[in-house]
Order: structure tokens, then C-alpha cells, then sequence
């Protein structure tokens, strides 16, 4: 495992993606680690290298008993930064990890490029962390599990029951108490507020309409005091990149990696190299030698919109993208795009086992005749590539 240390204490972290794209470290909120981002980290990771880490007190770090301080939460943040080498990143943290990314942000060493605040604020009332302090001591983690997850999550995400909702939940409950408390108390005695408008970077703060913990007014307090900061408000409850991912990552990734206004030669490039990543290059360039006079506008069409704009969303990740993709042609009766996407699906490591499901969807509701045919031209490429074939004998 990879750790950092400061004052003595390690601090778990990890680095994931490609080394050539911008760094991206995030910041978890207390009760929870670095697993929190678990839901947008493959869409994150298409954008950025992504470093995550657990907050002391938190997941693998150490959690020495004692009041920790935001100031010395941002040192921890520090020494995690030299440790994955980056020289300037972007910063997220929710909760707990925002008012970190606000305390770092007003070091005078700090390598931030862009700031992002989400459902985080600057001070509460001290009797309310007392409490709870109180109640962790004499009763453990298990004392405030509930309260928590009712602040966390809206009442229909809970009853919903998602898979996120327990691991959540026995994350909270792993959390060693002393490190809890001592975060507790980092937050009970913070004096950040005062250092606000000292921050130099481009910054944006995330609120949610039910956030019982920071409510949407908390958010606009601190917009108030950073300048030029922008506001931007979601609905959902404390820990919105669990409850509405999407939502969530789209307004993260709209600020730190807009697209902005592009020309249709640079949308045309872009979409030609996504249309090859995903068609296969021997494919597309043969498409493109083959091209007349006729047809050399709508090649350059489709390649800017459907390659240059749809593949190119991140909202979905590919795998999920092309059986979509499969699900549609199979159900329209688009046969020759169909075996297109399957060839170039097992091509890129699709599991048969995926394209067999998709093709039992397409049986259900758009006929089983469709999924036949299916199964039938899925069949003849899975002969051609036996390792996805998924009755070939071992």
C-alpha cells in the first residue's frame, strides 16, 4: 500500500489512471474513505489521473487518539501531495473534505489549479459536535450510524436499498472511534471561515436542496467569501456523488474540464480517433479511403456527431455504451451495424456473456425473431474469436 506520513502518521492513498492527464485528488467526507468515490471514479478517470486518500482518523490511515485540527488535516493533504509528485492538481472534497480543500487552499504553498467544495461549510454550533462526540464515546460507531445515514441520504434513496447505501454503511461502522472523534473535533474547533477571502483559485461550491448537514445556505456563505466563486445546486441530500453520480460528476467535470465552443474541424479529429479507439483503425481508415464525393459530407457528419459528441460523453462508460448500442441495432433490424459492434465489442474484450444478455433484453421487448437473428450473427463472430466464445469447452 502506498502511504505518506506526517507527524508520524501515515496516510493511505492511491493513484488511478493515466499519468499523462491532469491530477485530480479527492477528499472524503468524515464516517467514510476513499471508497466513497467508488461511484464516478471510471467517469472521473476518463477525464483525469485520479489520487484518493483516507482522511486521518479514516479507512487505512492511522487514527491516533487525540483532537486533530483542520490545520494539521491539510498538512496531512500536503504530504499526500508529495508523496504521488504531483506539482499542481485539481482538489474535491465533500464535507469534511471541503473544509480541508479550504484550509489548504489558504496555505501559502499550495499547487491548486481549481477548487471544488461539495455540500461543505466553515463552522457549526460547538454543543452539536459535543453531542456527538459524546454519544461515539460512550456507545461506539454504531451509536450514530443511523443519524448519519439519515443525513447523508434522502428517505427514498434509503428505500431504495442500493448496494452504495450498504457499503456506506459498513464503511461508517469500521471507522476506528478514535480517529472519528478526533475528526470531530478538527471540525467542532475549525477557524477557516476568516482565511476565505484569501483564496486565490478558481472555485466551485456544491450544495443539495435536502442536505440536512450543510444546507444549500451554508454553500452560499462560502461563495459570498471566496472570490469570483460560482454556486451551483443539486438536488439530493450530504453525499450527492453516491445518490446522483451523474448529476454530480457533470457539474464537477463541467468546471474543471469544460469542452467549451469547438470547431468542427477539432470535433471532427476528436471524433475520428474515438471512432477508431472503438470501430478498430484497419476498419475506420478503410471506411475513410473508401469515401466519394457523394458521401464525404455524411462520413464527416456522423464522425462529428455521433463519434465527436455522443462517444464521446463520458455519462456512459463504453462497455455499457456499446450494448446499447447492440440492443438498438438488434432491435431496429440493423444487421450489418449490429455485426459491426459485435466484432469490434469482442475486439475490445466485451465478455460474450454481456452480448448474450443484451440479445435476452431484446428478446423480451422487441421480439424474439430479433433476438434469433442476433444470437445467430453473434454466434458466427464468437466461432472467430472462441476466447469469448462462452460454451467453448476449456
Amino acid at each position: 500500500m502506498p502511504y505518506a506520513s506526517n507527524g508520524g502518521t501515515r496516510l493511505y492513498w492511491r493513484c488511478d489512471g493515466k499519468r499523462s492527464l491532469p491530477a485530480l485528488v479527492l477528499g472524503n467526507s468524515l464516517g467514510t474513505d476513499f471508497s466513497l468515490w467508488d461511484p464516478v471514479l471510471p467517469r472521473l478517470m476518463r477525464h483525469f489521473r485520479v489520487i484518493r486518500f483516507d482522511m486521518r482518523g479514516h479507512g487505512a490511515s492511522d487514527a491516533p487518539r487525540g483532537a486533530y485540527t483542520l490545520a494539521q488535516l491539510a498538512g496531512d493533504l500536503a504530504a499526500i501531495v508529495d508523496a504521488a509528485g504531483l506539482e499542481r492538481f485539481h482538489y474535491c472534497g465533500v464535507s469534511l473534505g471541503g473544509m480541508v480543500g479550504m484550509a489548504y487552499a489558504q496555505r501559502d504553498d499550495h499547487r491548486l489549479d481549481r477548487l471544488v467544495l461539495s455540500n461543505t461549510a466553515v463552522q457549526f454550533p460547538e454543543d452539536a459536535w459535543n453531542a456527538r462526540i459524546d454519544r461515539v464515546m460512550s456507545g461506539g460507531m454504531q451509536a450514530v450510524a443511523d443519524t448519519v445515514l439519515e443525513r447523508f441520504f434522502t428517505s427514498a434513496f434509503r428505500a431504495r436499498g442500493d448496494v452504495n447505501l450498504e457499503r456506506v454503511r459498513e464503511t461508517l461502522l469500521s471507522i476506528d472511534p478514535d480517529g472519528y472523534i478526533g475528526c470531530c473535533k478538527a471540525i467542532r474547533d475549525m477557524r477557516i471561515a476568516e482565511g476565505l477571502g484569501a483564496i486565490d483559485v478558481p472555485t466551485l461550491v456544491i450544495t443539495a436542496s435536502d442536505d440536512q448537514s450543510t444546507p444549500p445556505a451554508r454553500g452560499a456563505e462560502i461563495v459570498a467569501a471566496i472570490p469570483g466563486a460560482q454556486l451551483a445546486g443539486l438536488p439530493g441530500a450530504h453525499i450527492p456523488m453516491t445518490e446522483l453520480p451523474v448529476q454530480w460528476s457533470d457539474t464537477v467535470l463541467a468546471f474543471l474540464a469544460p469542452e467549451g465552443e469547438l470547431s468542427e474541424l477539432e470535433r471532427y479529429d476528436i471524433g475520428l480517433e474515438r471512432r477508431r479507439e472503438i470501430l478498430g483503425r484497419d476498419y475506420v481508415d478503410a471506411r475513410l479511403a473508401a469515401r466519394t464525393r457523394f458521401n464525404a459530407r455524411f462520413q464527416e457528419m456522423i464522425t462529428q456527431l455521433a463519434w465527436g459528441t455522443i462517444w464521446t460523453s463520458s455519462r456512459f462508460d463504453d462497455v455499457t455504451r456499446r450494448i446499447v448500442v447492440l440492443s438498438m441495432t438488434a432491435a431496429l433490424g440493423r444487421w450489418e451495424e449490429f455485426e459491426l459492434h459485435v466484432g469490434a465489442a469482442l475486439r475490445a474484450g466485451v465478455e460474450a456473456q454481456m452480448i448474450e444478455e443484451a440479445l435476452f433484453m431484446v428478446s423480451v421487448y422487441a421480439g424474439v425473431p430479433a433476438a434469433n437473428t442476433g444470437f445467430a450473427i453473434a454466434g458466427k463472430l464468437l466461432k472467430e474469436h472462441p476466447a469469448g466464445d462462452p460454451h467453448r469447452a476449456s
